[in-house]
């Protein structure tokens, strides 16, 4: 029996409503814990897509006291019963969503919200956590063996959090995987500078503190948020290519350091823009802070953080993280060498602009003053163990399998794929396997064993 033409749509718009009717009456679940990703499993939320971060905080030095309310708009990917933040150590006092108040729970770094209504399926929601605290820094042998996150300075504050220190000062969905905008007011004590990401707002003095208003309208890993404070000697300008620049000095390392870093930040800064691609953010500039315990910089969004400048390299290497890492953001950590192998190959560039030396001879310098049985061969860049994320073979070994790229392709591929690669997955997340397909994509040829013997294969690789 065939059915009339009119018969046959009344089914299909019946069929359509049922269909709609049973997505819509879905029940609703808890948003997972975690994002999955294999060094940190609840690193991270599920079941929504962080939005923008509204971050209000206040800072005491003389206490070490932060007091601050997280506003979080984020869109649910699925019906939500609840949801999880993270947050460390710092104790909530109230949670709203949508303006409600909300029960909440914690086991440990995961705090479990949940609403007194069901978040539905693609619907933006917003929720505010009031909270505060001592902050406390991480250690360990992640980074180095230094502590990192918040840490104390003798004025004030330096904050640098890669990996997964975000958390120790606002609550958030702590992963790479899932930016967000920012804006960041920071309020301290009246003769300090709070610096943070983007582009300043306002700062204001009222009463015995001084009130500054931050603004990143690019999306951000948590990780590369910042409210560093304390005393800076600040310069602005632009770049001779009309980039704005915001560089926060500490008056204590005045003559400490030979490197201008204003210049040398305007003239890198540019550089990077026409052989990486045009640079992805509002602002370039550098927050420079008297904190030699922390051991290491960062590549903190639009002002890379040093805990002292200790060379023009460092501040080649942290800007080229702007896009490597900040712009294009690791999908997973164990994705860590297309951070950092990419900003140590960028320091073998620099010295090839300069004419100091070339990125191949860089590369044999490298590779020669290491014997075959030294450990640094046995760390395999691509996957890294958690603990050695950061090891120097991730750097060193992911910069030389970019050298053996660029001479297997040629200059002419190579140097089109950097910009293609950032312009691809601008402001997105982005894994070895998609780095993989592009580089066969944009040079016509096969590289499969390429990779697998410089990036997964431990051992040192023949010439």
């Amino acid at each position: 029996m065939a059915l009339s033409r009119s018969a046959r749509l009344g089914v299909l718009v019946t069929a359509a409503a049922s269909f709609l009717a049973i997505a819509a009456s879905a029940p609703p679940t808890q948003g997972a814990p975690g994002i999955g990703d294999p060094y940190f499993p609840r690193l991270g939320n599920g079941g929504y897509d962080a939005r923008h971060y509204d971050l209000d905080v206040a800072y005491a030095p003389d206490t070490g006291r932060l007091d601050g309310r997280t506003t979080l708009t984020a869109r649910a990917t699925r019906t939500l019963s609840s949801f999880d933040l993270d947050l460390q150590k710092l104790q909530i006092t109230r949670v709203e969503v949508n303006g409600r108040r909300a029960e909440f729970t914690r086991d440990g770094d995961e705090v479990t919200v949940t609403p007194r209504r069901v978040l539905p399926k693609g619907r933006d929601f917003t929720v505010s956590v009031t909270y505060g605290g001592v902050p406390e820094a991480l250690g360990g042998p992640i980074v180095f063996g230094s502590d990192y996150g918040w840490m104390k300075t003798p004025d004030g504050v330096f904050v640098a959090c890669e990996p997964n220190a975000a958390s120790t000062w606002f609550p958030s969905s702590d992963h790479p995987a899932d930016k967000a905008t920012y804006d960041i007011r920071i309020k301290a004590p009246k003769g300090l500078t709070a610096v943070s990401n983007g582009r300043l707002v306002s700062t204001y003095d009222k009463g015995g503190s001084t009130y500054t208003h931050w603004r990143e309208s690019k999306p951000m890993a948590t990780y590369l948020a910042t409210a560093t404070i304390g005393k800076f000697d600040v310069r602005t300008g632009r770049t001779p290519g009309g980039i704005p620049v915001y560089v926060a000095i500490d008056p204590v390392l005045k003559g400490a350091s030979s490197v201008d870093v204003y210049g040398v930040t305007s003239a890198v800064t540019d550089y990077w823009s026409q052989v990486f691609g045009p640079y992805p953010f509002e602002e370039t500039g550098a927050i420079v802070d008297d904190m030699p315990e922390a051991g290491f910089s960062l590549e903190v969004q639009s002002k890379p953080a040093y805990s002292a400048v200790r060379s023009e390299t460092t501040i080649v290497h942290e800007l080229a993280h702007q896009w490597f890492g900040d712009s294009v953001s690791v999908a997973h950590w164990n994705d860590i060498w297309l951070n950092e192998g990419f900003a140590t190959y960028a320091q073998w560039l620099w010295a090839e602009h300069q004419g100091t030396r070339s990125a191949h001879d860089s590369f044999r310098a490298g590779y020669d003053s290491r014997p075959a049985d030294s450990s640094f061969w046995q760390v395999a860049p691509g996957a890294p163990e958690r603990d050695s994320m950061f090891a120097s073979a991730v750097y060193q070994r992911g910069a030389m399998t970019l050298q053996m790229l660029r001479e297997r392709i040629g200059d002419p591929a190579f140097f089109r794929l950097l910009p293609t690669w950032t312009t691809l997955h601008r402001y997105g997340n982005a894994s070895t396997a998609d780095f993989i397909r592009l580089a066969e994509r944009v040079s016509g040829q096969q590289l499969d064993d390429l990779f697998d013997t410089w990036l997964f294969t431990p051992g040192k690789p023949a010439l």
